[in-house]
C-alpha cells in the first residue's frame, strides 16, 4: 500500500496491543540521571495501584496550541507515533480564519508532508531525502512523548552530568544524540538534539533543534511533556539555562498543549 494512503487510524490499528509490564529491574544498569529520568516517566505502578504501566510500542496523542507561519496561527493536531516504525502528525491551523489542514509523516522510511487550504489548494508539498532525514530526527527527539522507546537496547546511554544525559538512538541508519535535561526528581525540563533541516531557507543541513518543557502530565503511567515550545537554534552549551536568545527570537515556532494521550 502506498505510503500516502496509510491513514493515521490504519497506522494505529496496525500496533499489536501488548500485555508487557514495565518493570524497573532493567534500569539498574543504567546510569543514575538516566533511571531516574525513566522511573520518573514510566511508573511501575500504571494508571492505578492495582495495574501496572503497560510497555507501549506507540502513542496517539490529541493537542492544540499555535504554530509560527510568519505570524501565530492555532492550531489541532493528532498524532501517532510507533517506535522504530513511523508517524503522523495530521493538524489543521487557521490563518486568516480560514483552515490549512495537511500531515507530517514518516512512513515505510519515507518522509513527506502536505497542506491545503480548505482541504482543497495545495499549499505546501515536500518529500524526498532531506525531509525524511528531518522527519526521523523529530520523530527521535518526539520519543518523549513514548518513554518506552528508550528501554530498546538499541539506545545507548551517557550521563554528562548528574542532570544532562544523552541518549543515543539509530533510525534508518540516522543517528540522533538527543541531549535530555533532568530535574533532581527526574522530570524532563528540556531537551534539544541536531536536526537536519533549513531554517534559514539555505542550503539544508544540521542546526540545534529543541524543546522547552513548561508542564508535565501523567497519561496511564507515562508522565511526559503536556505543555512545551519548540524550535530551531537551541543553544545547547546552556542546557538548564533557558534555549538561548537566537531561540527566542528567531528559532521558536511550535507551542503545544497535550490534551489527551493514549498507550498501546
Amino acid at each position: 500500500m502506498p505510503s500516502s494512503k496509510i491513514s493515521l487510524n490504519k497506522l494505529w490499528q496496525s500496533v499489536p496491543t501488548t500485555s508487557r509490564n514495565f518493570q524497573p529491574q532493567p534500569l539498574t544498569s543504567l546510569p543514575e540521571p538516566v533511571r531516574r529520568y525513566l522511573s520518573h516517566a514510566i511508573s511501575f505502578e500504571g494508571a492505578a495501584d492495582t495495574s501496572k504501566t503497560q510497555l507501549a510500542a506507540a502513542v496517539r496523542l490529541k493537542m492544540h496550541g499555535e504554530i509560527k507561519l510568519k505570524g501565530w496561527h492555532p492550531f489541532r493536531a493528532e498524532q501517532v507515533i510507533c517506535a522504530g516504525q513511523g508517524m503522523i502528525w495530521q493538524a489543521t491551523a487557521w490563518m486568516n480564519g480560514l483552515p490549512v489542514s495537511g500531515w507530517d509523516r514518516l512512513i515505510e522510511g519515507e518522509g513527506a508532508l502536505q497542506w491545503k487550504l480548505l482541504g482543497l489548494w495545495p499549499v505546501m508539498r515536500a518529500e524526498g531525502e532531506d525531509i525524511t532525514r528531518s522527519v526521523i530526527g523529530r520523530m527521535q527527539g518526539e520519543y518523549a512523548w513514548l518513554p518506552s522507546a528508550f528501554l530498546n537496547r538499541a539506545v545507548k546511554w551517557t550521563a554528562l552530568d548528574n542532570t544532562h544525559v544523552c541518549a543515543e538512538l539509530t533510525l534508518l541508519a540516522e543517528t540522533t544524540r538527543l541531549h535530555l535535561k533532568i530535574s533532581e526528581s527526574g522530570s524532563l525540563q528540556a531537551a534539544y538534539f541536531q536536526r537536519w533541516g533549513d531554517p534559514e531557507g539555505q542550503a539544508p543541513h544540521y542546526e540545534n533543534f529543541g524543546i522547552v518543557v513548561e508542564e508535565e502530565g501523567t497519561f496511564s503511567g507515562y508522565t511526559i511533556p503536556r505543555r512545551l515550545r519548540a524550535g530551531w537554534f537551541f543553544d545547547g552549551s546552556s542546557l538548564g539555562k533557558g534555549p538561548g536568545q537566537r531561540f527566542e527570537s528567531e528559532g521558536e515556532f511550535f507551542r503545544a498543549t497535550i490534551d489527551k494521550a493514549t498507550y498501546r
